[in-house]
């Protein structure tokens, strides 16, 4: 009895032992084959599942917002590589599409000699880069090429591309040379040369000058055309090699039009040029024999 009193004042631990025994009856009740729930259970059970409620949606919240921020970071880095491998693919694309570009221009180039050879011309044709073009001036258009003395370039040779004649070589260097085009012919200049020129399959029937260029219809005017000349539009004019300052055979453009002169007892024609005057890349000099040399060995 006196350890019962003791157990009985000590309010803790009376409290404890009492909701032990509470707890223990709950299960033992609760574990039966029971269809319906106590309110105490029901009670506990939504209690639970309030506060499950309350934690749950905060932390799940904070979860997808860690997964979205690694999925974005992951994305950022994707994005990243295929930025890399872009300008990888712009840089081999534009690489690629440069050496295609020069490989079909050598080709050109190649064929063009050929064709050449089989038509017994007999020069050389050096192929020269050109290192800049001055087109700003439209009366004084000029390019540099990197070819000069040392390589047998001389004054007064002409320059031509796979189309026909660019130019023709005003100064000489060393190692470059400076060509004047075509463009800047103007028969008023008595220091504008003047091209012998002829109808291509119809050299012996045929006879012209080219001295002159028209900025405004980008067209050559061939002068000195006598009346009977075979000349007509659509043929194509090359050089004659008359007077031999200028080599024969090199293609100047083709003719669009035949009309009386304005002096009226010789014909004109306009030459659309054969070169496009594009921006070059490589141009040919013609490397033709020099005349003074081949003066002095027919004088001996």
């Amino acid at each position: 009895m006196l350890i019962l009193f003791k157990l009985l004042g000590n309010k803790r631990l009376f409290l404890m032992l009492f909701g032990l025994i509470l707890f223990i009856a709950l299960m033992g009740f609760t574990l039966g084959g029971r269809l319906n729930l106590t309110w105490p259970e029901k009670f506990v059970h939504d209690t639970v599942t309030f506060v499950q409620q309350i934690f749950y949606r905060p932390a799940s919240y904070v979860s997808n917002f860690v997964k979205d921020v690694s999925s974005l970071k992951e994305l950022h880095e994707e994005n990243e590589q295929l930025k890399t491998m872009l300008a990888q693919y712009t840089r081999d694309k534009a690489y690629y599409n440069s050496v295609a570009a020069e490989n079909k221009r050598l080709l050109d180039d190649l064929e063009f000699t050929e064709r050449q050879k089989q038509m017994n011309m007999p020069y050389k044709y050096r192929i020269a880069q050109v290192t800049s073009i001055n087109v700003a001036d439209p009366f004084n258009q000029t390019l540099n090429l990197n070819l000069g003395s040392k390589n047998g370039v001389r004054q007064g040779m002409p320059v031509i591309s796979t189309e026909g004649v660019v130019g023709i070589v005003s100064r000489v260097f060393e190692f470059s040379s400076t060509v004047q085009l075509l463009t800047n012919m103007d028969e008023k200049d008595p220091n504008s040369p003047a091209i012998s020129a002829t109808v291509l399959g119809k050299e012996n029937k045929s006879f012209g000058v080219i001295e002159s260029y028209d900025h405004s219809s980008g067209t050559f005017l061939m002068t000195r055309i006598q009346e009977d000349d075979e000349l007509e539009e659509g043929d194509t004019i090359v050089s004659s090699g008359l007077g031999g300052s200028f080599p024969k055979g090199l293609v100047l453009g083709q003719v669009v039009s035949r009309q009386v002169g304005d002096i009226g007892l010789t014909h004109s024609a306009t030459v659309k040029p054969a070169a496009t005057y594009r921006d070059w890349r490589e141009l040919f000099i013609v490397i033709t024999p020099d005349m003074k040399e081949t003066g002095k060995e027919a004088q001996q």
